[in-house]
């Protein structure tokens, strides 16, 4: 997927700002070396460099990281795939917020962070679990099928069972897992699901023009200002995995 950096520090960092307290659950603490796997625009491994952890940052993203290392040029960054990391025991922990969910492959990215991690090393993430952003998936797919356009989801949430027994297959130990809803605001303005759906929903499209596109968003939002739109403000429904596991 190609992402908008700076949209994504400036219009969407509500993702990053609920990330902060993924971090309290990764305790860091000074001169552990530590992993932000999907660190996108860096805020969150910034976060954690202020505990004087050796924090170091990795995204799919060329953009993110670009965008990272202009804003946070003390910390380092580099381009990595989180199925197939190159560390052999190098990691004290290994953190990732909002990522997981992105990526389909999560038995291969648990194998991936396993390696990464030394003995008895922990692994502290959260992303979307079973039910997260029903609403705004079901308009879509709605809104699609009424442009005639074929609908494939392009996330993976996972429910807590499923993914507890993947990280055990791999060898961790479930210390925490936490699933709950979390319903949370979108940026200010009316058009903050528009922004939402452009950043994150863009996926769906495929081979759509960009008149299908728009024609696909404005149904959607449509649909969804009757559940997700109260007082002049957007919400999207949010349901969360959060855990740490121990190798």
């Amino acid at each position: 997927m190609k992402w908008n950096a700076a949209l994504y520090q400036t219009d969407h960092a509500f993702v990053f700002r609920h990330g902060e307290a993924v971090v309290e659950w990764l305790d860091p603490r000074p001169g552990e070396r530590i992993l932000d796997l999907g660190c996108g625009t860096g805020e969150l491994t910034a976060k954690i460099r202020e505990s004087e952890a050796l924090v170091e940052g990795a995204d799919s993203s060329a953009d993110m990281i670009h965008r990272a290392k202009q804003s946070f040029p003390l910390v380092p960054f580099q381009v990595l795939d989180a199925r197939s990391l190159p560390f052999e025991e190098e990691f004290d922990a290994v953190f990732s917020n909002a990522t997981l969910h992105w990526i389909q492959e999560q038995d291969q990215v648990i194998d991936s962070v396993y390696r990464t991690l030394k003995p008895g090393g922990r692994f502290v993430a959260e992303f979307g679990g079973k039910g997260n952003v029903q609403s705004i998936t079901d308009a879509l797919a709605t809104a699609m099928a009424g442009a005639g356009l074929p609908f494939k989801a392009i996330w993976n949430f996972p429910t807590p069972a499923s993914f507890a027994l993947l990280l055990e297959q791999s060898g961790f130990r479930v210390e925490m897992l936490h699933y709950f809803d979390r319903e949370t605001r979108l940026a200010a303005g009316d058009d903050a699901m528009v922004k939402w759906l452009t950043m994150f929903g863009a996926s769906f499209f495929g081979d759509a023009t960009p008149q299908q596109q728009q024609t696909v968003v404005e149904e959607a939002v449509g649909i969804l200002k009757k559940t997700n739109y109260r007082d002049g403000q957007w919400y999207a429904d949010y349901v969360r995995l959060r855990l740490i596991a121990k190798k």
